[in-house]
């Protein structure tokens, strides 16, 4: 609702007022002219000046709106995706963070947001994964693409339709849980083959930074392959297994565990840093209108003073040649 007012308001700023005389009117603008020109085109550029400044006051309460909303839902997300961070951290040591890795089939899983006006967030996540896209390629390997967000939908769907596997959009329709996570997580998982998944978000660091990060998960046969061949995979042979289960087994279920988890603190890392990236945006646009209703209200009372100045001077000269 808030962003079609501020379309709204955006056309109406834009949409100039009609003048008998389209000539005069276009010398009338918000600065005043040096010509003379008639009292009737006077008028008609201090009323756009008017709604110039009525446009801007509508867009600065619409943006200061934005601002203590993205505030209000970035308190409340922050304190679950610190706690989030615990989830993935003892995945990380015992089977690294293996970005290096080179296999076959690549999976980047792109998560951005599904609304705009957060500064370049999601232009960010789509760059970082064209570049793994770019890296990664050869002429026996496959790179594929899981979309998360309609912003990275939208810019990926123009160049790399043919490679994107899989698109998924509105994740912050309900607030987001580990269930809703761990089910998105499974799709995943049973309708795309890859040796490696490497998730590009964004993590929080403040209100006024974020830090691209990828992570990668690999699959339960390349895990065994890397811990076979040394390394610090190499370590899992340490561990010992209970029960009934093989190796495999346990590998493919901490695999998919690991994924579950890393996607949940992914999307929740992700989440937030939209919300403080729009909170400063916000903040930016609304100390911009600021400003440039400082300088409408300059060149208005310039605008309407001249005119004042010129209908006296008129007046003054008619009395002038009445009384010679």
């Amino acid at each position: 609702m808030a962003m079609a007012a501020l379309r709204r308001e955006g056309r109406r700023f834009a949409t100039p007022l009609i003048s008998p005389n389209p000539a005069i009117a276009l010398r009338s603008s918000i600065i005043p002219s040096q010509e003379p020109v008639s009292s009737g085109v006077r008028c008609i550029s201090t009323q756009i000046v008017r709604n110039r400044m009525k446009s801007v006051k509508n867009i600065q309460k619409i943006t200061k709106a934005m601002k203590m909303v993205a505030a209000s839902k970035l308190r409340a997300i922050q304190t679950r995706a610190e706690n989030s961070r615990g989830l993935w951290q003892p995945f990380t040591a015992l089977l690294g963070d293996s970005a290096s890795v080179d296999v076959k089939k690549n999976v980047i899983v792109t998560i951005s947001a599904d609304k705009g006006l957060c500064g370049g967030i999601n232009s960010t996540s789509v760059k970082i994964s064209r570049a793994l896209h770019k890296l990664n390629s050869g002429p026996e390997k496959e790179n594929k693409y899981v979309v998360l967000g309609e912003k990275a939908k939208a810019q990926l769907v123009r160049d790399s339709k043919k490679d994107i596997e899989l698109i998924m959009t509105e994740l912050q329709k309900n607030p987001l849980n580990y269930t809703q996570v761990s089910v998105m997580a499974d799709d995943i998982l049973k309708n795309v083959e890859f040796d490696a998944l490497r998730i590009v978000f964004n993590k929080f660091q403040s209100v006024v930074s974020f830090l691209p990060t990828v992570s990668t998960i690999l699959s339960p046969e390349v895990v065994e392959r890397e811990a076979e061949s040394g390394g610090k995979l190499g370590e899992l042979d340490l561990y010992e297994v209970e029960g009934a289960e093989t190796k495999s087994e346990v590998l493919q279920n901490l695999a998919e565990f690991q994924f579950s988890c890393v996607m949940f603190n992914a999307v929740l890392e992700n989440a937030t840093s939209e919300q403080g990236a729009r909170m400063s945006a916000m903040d930016s646009s609304s100390r911009n209108a600021g400003d440039m209703l400082d300088r409408l209200t300059l060149t208005y009372n310039r605008t309407r003073q001249a005119s004042i100045t010129t209908e006296l001077i008129e007046i003054i000269s008619g009395a002038s040649a009445l009384e010679g």
